[in-house]
């Protein structure tokens, strides 16, 4: 039998570590872009301010980058330590995309990372600029593959259970590296990261201008994030209408659950603003719905259905009963190979093999499984759905409020009045955290719409855990959290001590001489 409090806790030690990880990861994805940008128009113009722009930037990135790389190193051995069986189960599949990423990716980035910060004074600025464009390369390339793996979890293509090893195997490497869910999260990841590192060169030059430092270097970085930013967070808004899409082929219970839509709706459905989801009646209170919204965006059409959670859990009922059937069928089969009829049964409902594990939580033997197991297990299939319906929310109205700052923040720079507003820099000072909370909540979003499946439809999460004891995860999963909050807090004191250094304070930008205008910001020396 599979302890709960086991499965739990083993849940709870991978969030949190992925949760701390990722708030140095978007970051990463987000603030090299800016890197690139900047030394391209140095290298273009000559100009010295953006080299020195460059550079203190760089001192940032590179701060975050080795948090990133300390709290992402030990995500994988958890594969290993906690997710035993969910290893030996896919590990075919999806550790091919974790090895190309450290071999292909992590190497790259992590080697002309060196070359970046030692490089300025050995290298021509050309050769100095493609080594940056190829750390910003790496630090892509490092999530495709990451999220390649992931994607796999939410859209299992490519792969089939192999009845002789009793493990899914890869069937086709391409359908695994042009799986649509993958394409879909990787361009909305990846922007939502450039948003991040948008807001944090606009927040922290807000800072500057409003204590009248560093104000060239400031007002140069705020328009590079103005723009920037637009575009990504426009990205993210479109990009995302895809996700929601492709979510809605290959996950309808995780939009359903996002949705709080317990029952079918006419189609075009509606998109529910605001409601007070209650799972104990399977109804949403106080809903306040957008006519044909949903409905648009789940299904492209005005006569496409999307199906409501309780249609869903009949669904997974009659494929759990499928399920058992092909579960017979395999124990049959391995106990008589030649056995064809068997082979038959478990060949026309293998498709279905995944939902009859799900009754091993409670069972050694779904085949004993009564009407009243199978209508439980199916009710496990629906997720917490008040914590999507309102991660989900949050994250939208995130979403549009960093267009909305942005878009402001360009007509500013395009008129050259950043100066002028110091209430607007107030504003983009106090915002520098939203962009990691929308991000955490993405993830919310992802991980728990997927629940109760590690792999979607394939292996549930109650049986991918290891052997191990409950005290053993709770030890384990105390001493990361003490460890990860060492490295943020870390993380946070160097950020913050070379923040309020600045440029000038580092000597990599002179002050204006005092008694003279505009004395206390850089000069201008370009």
């Amino acid at each position: 039998m599979i302890d709960p409090t086991t499965v739990d806790l083993s849940r709870l030690q991978f969030a949190v570590t992925a949760l701390y990880h990722f708030l140095f990861v978007p970051l990463t994805l987000g603030l090299v872009w800016m890197l690139v940008i900047m030394e391209t128009v140095y290298v273009m113009t000559r100009r010295e301010i953006w080299k020195r722009m460059t550079q203190f930037w760089g001192v940032l990135f590179g701060i975050n980058f080795a948090m990133g790389v300390a709290t992402g190193i030990t995500m994988e051995f958890q594969f290993g330590t906690n997710w035993a069986y969910f290893s030996h189960y896919v590990g075919d599949i999806f550790g091919t995309p974790l090895a190309i990423e450290g071999l292909m990716a992590f190497f790259l980035e992590s080697t002309f990372v060196g070359l970046f910060f030692f490089g300025w004074d050995r290298l021509t600025p050309v050769k100095h600029l493609i080594v940056t464009w190829l750390v910003a390369l790496g630090s892509n390339l490092s999530a495709l593959w990451i999220l390649i793996a992931n994607a796999w979890m939410q859209y299992p293509v490519g792969s089939k259970f192999n009845i002789e090893t009793m493990r899914m195997e890869v069937t086709s490497f391409r359908d695994v590296l042009f799986n649509p869910v993958a394409q879909d999260k990787f361009v909305h990841t990846v922007s939502a990261g450039y948003v991040v590192g948008a807001m944090f060169v606009l927040s922290i030059s807000a800072w500057y201008l409003l204590r009248g430092r560093n104000v060239a270097i400031a007002k140069r970085s705020m328009t590079v994030a103005a723009s920037f930013g637009l575009a990504s967070a426009l990205s993210v808004v479109v990009l995302g209408d895809e996700s929601g899409y492709t979510v809605s082929e290959n996950q309808k219970m995780k939009l359903a659950g996002i949705e709080a839509m317990w029952n079918t709706e006419p189609p075009p459905a509606p998109f529910t603003a605001f409601g007070w989801p209650d799972v104990a009646e399977r109804k949403t209170h106080f809903a306040v719905k957008i006519p044909w919204v949903m409905g648009l965006i789940g299904t492209r059409s005005l006569d496409g259905t999307l199906p409501g959670i309780n249609q869903l859990v009949s669904e997974a009922e009659q494929r759990i009963g499928k399920g058992i059937i092909a579960y017979g069928a395999l124990q049959r089969v391995r106990a008589d190979h030649k056995d064809k009829t068997a082979l038959a049964a478990f060949e026309a409902n293998a498709d279905n093999l995944g939902y009859a594990l799900l009754l091993k939580r409670t069972m050694d033997d779904p085949t004993r499984a009564t009407q009243a197991d199978i209508a439980r297990a199916a009710a496990g299939t629906i997720p917490n759905v008040p914590v999507l319906f309102w991660s989900f929310r949050l994250m939208v109205a995130c979403g549009f409020w960093f267009i909305a700052l942005f878009a402001y923040s360009f007509w500013l720079a395009s008129t050259r009045n950043l100066l002028h507003h110091r209430w607007y820099l107030r504003v983009a000072l106090y915002s520098l955290p939203l962009p990691w909370l929308a991000n955490e909540l993405g993830w919310i979003v992802a991980e728990y719409g997927r629940q109760p499946w590690a792999i979607e439809g394939i292996l549930p999460t109650a049986l991918g855990v290891s052997s191990v004891s409950t005290a053993q995860v709770a030890t384990s999963l105390a001493g990361f959290v003490l460890f990860y909050t060492a490295l943020a807090v870390v993380d946070v004191m160097l950020m913050r001590k070379y923040i309020r250094k600045g440029p000038d304070g580092l000597g990599m930008w002179r002050q204006a001489a005092a008694g003279v205008p505009g004395a206390g910001s850089p000069a201008i020396v370009d």
